[in-house]
């Protein structure tokens, strides 16, 4: 049986460009029909489809390929519970070109390492996120979403709709 190299690419917003990832999985040999991903959602979420899309296709032997760590998961326990997952089914873990070894005290600490690191990141993100929106909201600028119509044209539907019209 044949070993693959199965690849997982994350962006967290729709607007976000996957083609740096995909471009490193190639490098990292992972074949275009192998890369699973997931538009938009965040790494702190396990209900990611393509992330389980990947995860089931990765039978004993093979090794699940991602760009960095931070793109699989983005919490110390996350990331634990996917690599433990891994290593129960005798799946590699490929983290930008260094095979995570489950069974290697070095190579299980530098692993949580840099799961803690991808945590923080995400804990600064969050927190930088929330002082802004404080500073917007204390100089007025934060409104919130917009309404798509305008006062005239929401009074003159109302009114269509409370003649029978709609």
């Amino acid at each position: 049986m044949t070993e693959l190299n199965i690849g997982y690419a994350r962006v967290s917003t729709d607007e976000q460009d996957l083609t740096a990832q995909r471009d490193a999985l190639a490098v990292l040999g992972v074949e275009p029909e192998r890369i699973y991903v997931d538009h938009g959602l965040t790494g702190t979420s396990r209900e990611r489809p393509g992330l389980r899309q990947a995860l089931a296709a990765c039978r004993a032997g093979d090794t699940l390929v991602v760009a960095k760590l931070d793109r699989l998961a983005r919490s110390l326990p996350d990331a634990r519970a996917i690599a433990d997952e891994l290593a129960g089914r005798e799946v590699k873990l490929n983290l930008g070109g260094s095979v995570h070894d489950p069974t290697d005290p070095v190579g299980r600490l530098l692993f949580n390492v840099l799961a803690m690191v991808a945590e923080f990141e995400s804990d600064l993100i969050r927190m930088r996120t929330r002082e802004g929106m404080k500073v917007a909201k204390a100089r007025g600028r934060l409104r919130g979403k917009q309404p798509k119509l305008s006062p005239t044209q929401e009074a003159h539907l109302v009114a269509l709709y409370a003649a029978g019209h709609a």
